[in-house]
């Protein structure tokens, strides 16, 4: 049987009728809306440090949900897009668009809702950030097909998630700054990482399937070598911010606990065992952008 006939046999019909508000809940945890966390601290990490404090109440309230309607609607498109080859995967076959629980055109409603969203909160903050927003959401969408020919769609994925600290900082000064480029590369390749790290689980899938990602190229055990260096970069990024940004001791803690939280992701997993994987990636990488999103906000804190 062809791969496109493959998937199309893994497909299954999606519900003609459901309540919106049933559509709803499923789409917020098809996408996940919880993993916000990966990104949300340093879209604010880039507001105090363009402020050199807090930002007022009205600016957060718009960077609060510029982020979760960007992630929102990228998450969605990804689903929809990636939804034949979920359907294949032993590992994403029960997602909600393959087992028929959501509609495309739902899904497709609630990209267009969140996308507008973002954009409605994009236009409250300033011209440059309503300029740049259709670039940042168009970048994260082209993400979603990277994976059928480039092994480096890790890399973009890193750097859409980077974006963050820089939306964060535009929506404050409206311009841009060495400062933020460099906590924005530092994110890049810290999530480049540990995408790299997830997408070991798919290795076997990716290469049956002619997808592209570093396991199924270079195999597991290179993949996890390029992922540490990948993670020191990211260490060094985190403690170069402080220097440049000249934030005080508990910032520099908080990316020295950084560094350490990263080296636990590692000790986690091993080409043999990736048991811990869900630990390593879930649990970790979200204290890091915690640990240090609250040690800047405590910095600026009055």
């Amino acid at each position: 049987m062809s791969q496109n006939n493959k998937i199309k046999s893994g497909l299954k019909a999606a519900p003609e009728k459901m309540t919106i508000a049933g559509n709803l809940l499923i789409l917020l945890d098809m996408i996940k809306i919880e993993h916000t966390v990966f990104a949300l601290p340093f879209a604010f990490m880039g507001a105090l440090l363009a402020a050199r404090g807090l930002p007022t109440a009205r600016q957060a309230f718009f960077i609060l949900l510029a982020m979760v309607g960007a992630r929102s609607a990228a998450m969605a498109f990804n689903r929809l897009v990636d939804w034949p080859y979920d359907a294949l995967n032993p590992r994403t076959a029960s997602r909600a668009l393959p087992m028929g629980l959501v509609s495309r055109r739902a899904t497709v409603i609630f990209i267009i809702a969140s996308s507008l969203l973002f954009f409605l909160a994009a236009g409250q903050l300033n011209w440059l950030s309503l300029l740049l927003a259709p670039l940042a959401l168009g970048w994260v969408f082209f993400y979603s097909y990277t994976k059928r020919f480039t092994w480096a769609s890790h890399v973009v994925l890193g750097a859409g998630l980077g974006l963050a600290p820089l939306g964060g900082w535009i929506a404050i000064r409206g311009d841009i700054q060495p400062l933020p480029l460099l906590l924005s590369l530092a994110v890049l390749l810290w999530v480049a990482g540990f995408d790299i790290l997830y997408a070991l689980q798919d290795e076997d899938f990716d290469r049956q399937s002619g997808l592209c990602s570093l396991p199924a190229r270079f195999g597991r055990v290179r993949a996890m070598r390029l992922a540490a260096g990948l993670h020191v970069g990211a260490g060094l990024g985190f403690l170069a911010v402080a220097w440049v940004a000249m934030l005080g001791p508990l910032y520099w803690g908080a990316a020295v606990v950084a560094a350490i939280l990263l080296m636990a992701e590692h000790a986690l997993l091993s080409p043999q065992d990736l048991s811990r994987l869900n630990q390593a990636f879930f649990t970790i990488n979200g204290l890091i952008g915690l640990v240090l999103g609250a040690a800047t906000l405590l910095s600026f804190w009055p």
